[in-house]
């Protein structure tokens, strides 16, 4: 029975386009929605309205998306317009439930088999077989292969093709990983157990192979919802295409400029080719952002404006919706440590200043780049959690690598300098200083491994003190033994329990959510886009991740990177895909959005930081004032009445403006920096040679304590009679 009332209240309050979306009609719909323009408000109010009109049952409907919280979201979303009884599921759990009811069926009345929680350990057991000896993080980047290969629908006879196609970066030879992937087939059947995919590829082959299973399903389920359809990969669609049967009544909804998972099989490619898939096909697009400050949504089109490729042919221009707030900052830094610490210190404030530290989340590139952040936090006493991964030392093979380090300190001579100490002892644990093995978890174990070789040259950057007598002391280089002590230290303090605190997250675990203030990190090149970014697909992708972690913001946005990795390190350059960064020697206008007037590219620049976080300043009146507009002022308030004064009286001598003496950004920076010497005068950005001889002798006499008429005599002039 339709319930028009109930419908009419799904539509109250949507906008245009998500009224579009809504409501039209029965057949293939495609939504391009864009980060915050309510896609799932969109997809469950059509889904609901079509319900209460009476155009579809309920029970007949299936949603399906890549997370039990989505599909938990969806089903309450939909319970509370008034349309219980949905069918939202991952496509797993749809697969499993459909699998497990037609077993007995499909297997002569056998259950369904054991499934694999993890293909780890019988993928040990293959590599093996094949005579490849690996640990665990080896062997997980080889089910990630065989994942990769059975989600792409291809078999261990096509692996060594297929993946030389698709540019795959193999853990091993390709031919070796296709034996490896033979063999482990062949012991999971031997075992009597199945995998994920081959729980999907069940699914398939009891609707392709079997009428009576294809028709039971598809009278089951006559409408499908698609979320997040940018990240199906070709086994899941192959499914679809079976639920689907050749019928047409399904909407899809995703955005090709968030599709961050092509390493496991997903393609944007459904996507962008669904019209031409469905040449009825309702396409509509999403692009009011309810989610981001106009200023976060101006600096996520600047990132993804330069994007090329595929995905960029269905590129959404975002429109903020919700009040102004501040514009994006970029902070430079000289190395990691500072960044990590301005970061702390930051986050401290916000806090401090009522933000809950739940709504703050720092995100990088890499789980690796985890550990500086732990650590500066916790000195900060700002409380934090680790989003989809372990805390740095809680890793396998960082705990691995701190017994060998203490196991160490009684074979390694102590006057070894102490990063080569740490080189010797992690040979043990199999790492080597050369190049990262291919593979996702082998090169992220490896990088973690490296994160402790530059603790270990940060912490040599300090010598330890030795005390002489009472007036003397004399410095000696650090012990393996003390710095292993040192990371026991830290592994103490940072694990202690925290249930609300400052998210850290990778770029990927961050897909899907939002805080009120994130901190980008690490915006270098090497490391986003990663070395490991060869083709410009990869680096396209790789642009799309930045574009990801920006608009997670709500409102308040920080972008960073180190100069060099560690103190005194090897300089590096900003990530490509910094607009405020612009090379391109333009006109210098405002990037619109971006908060950061674009410099042309100049051969030496002086790099001004704040003397008082550290950051380096990009702006003009923070680089006259010698510190961040947000950092506190340490003014002279008597010296700057006193040079105002003075300008006030050269200004009328001269029969000039005031501000053409000096502005009054200089006249605060000359109170707050207090400048002593003609070199203090000149490094102030607006003070010249020509103005330091004008007025440098008098400036200098000022901050010196000379009183303004000492200087400058009021002048006073007689009326003839």
């Amino acid at each position: 029975m339709a319930d028009h009332s109930g419908a009419d209240r799904v539509l109250a309050g949507l906008d245009p386009e998500q009224r579009g979306a809504v409501t039209a009609p029965a057949g293939p719909v495609c939504i391009l929605a864009g980060a915050g323009t309510g896609k799932t408000r969109a997809i469950t109010s059509r889904i609901a309205h079509r319900a209460l009109t009476g155009e579809i049952s309920a029970r007949h409907v299936l949603a399906v998306t890549f997370t039990a919280r989505a599909a938990a979201e969806m089903r309450s979303r939909l319970t509370a317009l008034g349309v219980p009884g949905v069918q939202a599921r991952t496509f797993h759990a749809a697969a499993l439930r459909q699998v497990r009811y037609f077993a007995p069926r499909l297997l002569d009345g056998r259950a369904m088999p054991e499934l694999l929680d993890s293909k780890v350990r019988l993928v040990t057991l293959a590599a093996a077989r094949v005579g490849l000896r690996t640990d665990r993080a080896a062997a997980r980047d080889l089910a990630g292969e065989i994942e990769w290969a059975k989600s792409s629908l291809v078999e261990p006879a096509e692996y060594v093709v297929a993946a030389a196609k698709a540019l795959r970066d193999t853990p091993h030879e390709p031919a070796k990983v296709a034996e490896v992937f033979a063999a482990y087939e062949k012991i999971k059947r031997g075992n009597g157990v199945i995998d994920f995919e081959d729980m999907l590829r069940a699914a398939v082959w009891g609707i392709e192979e079997h009428a009576d299973v294809a028709e039971q399903v598809r009278a089951q389920y006559r409408h499908f919802v698609v979320d997040e359809y940018q990240d199906v990969n070709p086994l899941q669609q192959r499914l679809l295409d079976a639920w689907l049967g050749g019928r047409d009544d399904v909407t899809v909804v995703g955005d090709a400029s968030q599709t961050i998972y092509s390493f496991t099989g997903a393609t944007s490619s459904y996507l962008v080719d669904f019209p031409r898939r469905h040449r009825n096909a309702v396409v509509v697009r999403l692009v009011r952002d309810y989610r981001s400050t106009p200023q976060v949504v101006g600096l996520a089109n600047a990132v993804i404006s330069q994007a090329r490729g595929t995905e960029a042919r269905l590129r959404l221009e975002l429109r903020g919706q919700r009040p102004p707030g501040p514009e994006p900052e970029l902070r430079i830094f000289t190395d990691e440590p500072a960044e990590a610490n301005a970061v702390a210190a930051r986050a401290r404030a916000l806090v401090d200043a009522g933000t809950p530290a739940r709504e703050i989340a720092v995100l990088f590139r890499t789980n690796a780049q985890s550990e500086a952040y732990e650590k500066a936090l916790t000195e900060a006493e700002v409380p934090y959690v680790v989003q989809g991964a372990e805390r740095f030392f809680e890793r396998a093979e960082v705990r691995q690598a701190m017994v060998a380090l203490r196991a160490a300190t009684r074979s390694i001579p102590g006057e070894t300098p102490l990063p080569a100490a740490v080189v010797e002892a992690l040979a043990a644990v199999g790492w080597s200083p050369d190049t990262p093995p291919a593979g996702g978890a082998a090169r992220e174990r490896w990088e973690a491994l490296a994160a402790l070789v530059q603790l270990a040259e940060e912490y040599a950057a300090t010598p330890a003190v030795l005390p002489i007598g009472e007036a003397a002391s004399v410095e000696r280089p650090v012990t393996l033994a003390e710095f292993t002590d040192e990371l026991h230290r830290r592994a103490s303090q940072q694990h202690a329990p925290t249930l609300d605190g400052v998210t850290l997250a990778s770029l990927h675990s961050a897909k899907g959510l939002e805080w009120d203030a994130v901190f980008l990190v690490g915006l270098s090149e090497g490391t986003l886009p990663t070395t490991y970014a060869k083709t410009a697909e990869q680096v396209e992708e790789e642009r799309r991740l930045l574009y990801v972690g920006v608009t997670r913001a709500r409102e308040w946005l920080w972008l960073s990177y180190a100069v060099a990795r560690s103190p005194g390190g090897r300089a590096r350059r900003p990530s490509r895909f910094l607009p405020q960064l612009d090379r391109s020697g333009g006109s210098g206008e405002r990037a619109r959005g971006t908060g950061v007037t674009p410099r042309p590219e100049r051969r030496r620049t002086q790099i001004v930081s704040c003397r008082i976080c550290g950051a380096t300043l990009l702006a003009g009146p923070e680089r006259k004032l010698g510190r961040c507009a947000t950092c506190p002022s340490d003014i002279d308030e008597e010296l700057h009445e006193r040079l105002r004064e003075w300008r006030r009286r050269v200004a009328g001598d001269q029969r000039v403006p005031a501000y053409v003496v000096f502005t009054d950004a200089t006249l605060t920076a000359l109170a707050e920096r207090r400048p002593s010497r003609p070199e203090d005068l000149i490094a102030i950005a607006g003070i010249g040679p020509r103005k330091l001889g004008l007025y440098g002798e008098s400036v200098l006499a000022l901050v010196g304590g000379a009183a303004v008429d000492e200087i400058c005599p009021e002048k006073t002039f007689e009326i003839e009679p």
